[in-house]
């Protein structure tokens, strides 16, 4: 069945069945409360939500100070502002002064792509990743999106969280398979390359194995949920495995998930990579799905991008 419930609604739903019944939990956001989908955690749980305004360096601080009183705190708001305006916020107040907020990016990559350059995140994972102990996710599907909510109410972490915005296809059957911390996710098999992605390109990776085993080519395809701790196992088994990697993901390509999967298999067991994701130039404007077609982020364009590699290097 396709999924009509964005990754967001899935998000805050889950977070006012727990905060429900764990008065601990504290969402803080910045004027954002539409964006994120959180009014029904604000009218039934008003006494633990905080709206600050317009003012993300505010919302970070005062989600540290909280959380430095032991409440476990979700601070929410668009990734384009909580990745920019707040970044010192995030390495001082949160990161040097290990205060475990979960930071929830709504609208990343480039959901919001009709309203432009400003309103894109495709640097959040680069920056993020580099700060010390901060985790970074970035849900596939609702099912994964409740499975990591869940893994943040029950874990003093800090932690930043990547999500769009508009529904995306399921990728799993249920909560229970779909995430695991720190692991990633094979969802399918082949020999001859391995796709690695993670968020809403993940249902184009797997478009693209089907397309290749229509022709005789088996795929791996391993989701990447968790991108820092990564998966390196992982990683360096694929590499093995089918000695040729392409990633795929929602960012630059400079910096993301794909710069880490070559800093392992570089040093360890270096392999052809192929990074794919947003070239180094202003992006143009339009909606999500314009966006992934023009920047050959679907499943047929990675299926054409994963052939002439294997015929370039295995053939």
């Amino acid at each position: 069945m396709s999924n009509t419930i964005p990754n967001r609604k899935a998000f805050t739903d889950t977070l006012v069945d727990l905060a429900t019944n764990d008065p601990s939990i504290f969402v803080v956001t910045s004027d954002a409360r539409g964006s994120v989908t959180l009014e029904k955690f604000a009218d039934t749980l008003p006494g633990q939500f905080v709206e600050v305004g317009i003012a993300e360096q505010n919302e970070i601080g005062i989600a540290a100070g909280l959380a430095s009183f032991g409440k476990r705190v979700f601070a929410c708001a668009p990734a384009c502002f909580l990745s920019t305006r707040s970044l010192e916020q995030v390495k001082v107040d949160v990161v040097y002064s290990q205060n475990p907020v979960r930071i929830i990016g709504i609208s990343g990559g480039v959901s919001y792509g009709a309203l432009g350059y400003s309103h894109q995140s495709l640097h959040d994972f680069a920056v993020m990743r580099t700060f010390a102990d901060l985790v970074v996710l970035c849900p596939a599907d609702r099912f994964q999106t409740e499975a990591i909510t869940r893994w943040l109410a029950e874990h003093d972490v800090a932690a930043y969280v990547r999500m769009g915005r508009g529904p995306v296809p399921d990728v799993y059957a249920n909560v229970q398979e779909s995430f695991t911390f720190g692991k990633a996710n094979r969802l399918s098999e082949g020999s001859d390359a391995t796709i690695i992605a993670n968020g809403e390109t993940v249902h184009h990776a797997l478009e693209a194995a089907k397309i290749l085993g229509a022709q005789g080519i088996g795929v791996q395809v391993l989701d990447m949920p968790t991108i820092k701790p990564i998966d390196r196992n992982a990683i360096l088994s694929a590499a093995v495995e089918t000695g040729l990697i392409i990633t795929v993901e929602e960012h630059s390509m400079f910096g993301g998930m794909g710069s880490a999967v070559a800093e392992i298999v570089s040093q360890e067991h270096p392999v052809p990579i192929k990074i794919m994701g947003i070239p180094d130039e202003i992006p143009i404007g339009g909606s999500s799905a314009e966006l992934f077609a023009h920047y050959g982020l679907t499943g047929d364009a990675i299926a054409s991008h994963v052939m002439a590699l294997i015929r370039k290097f295995k053939r």
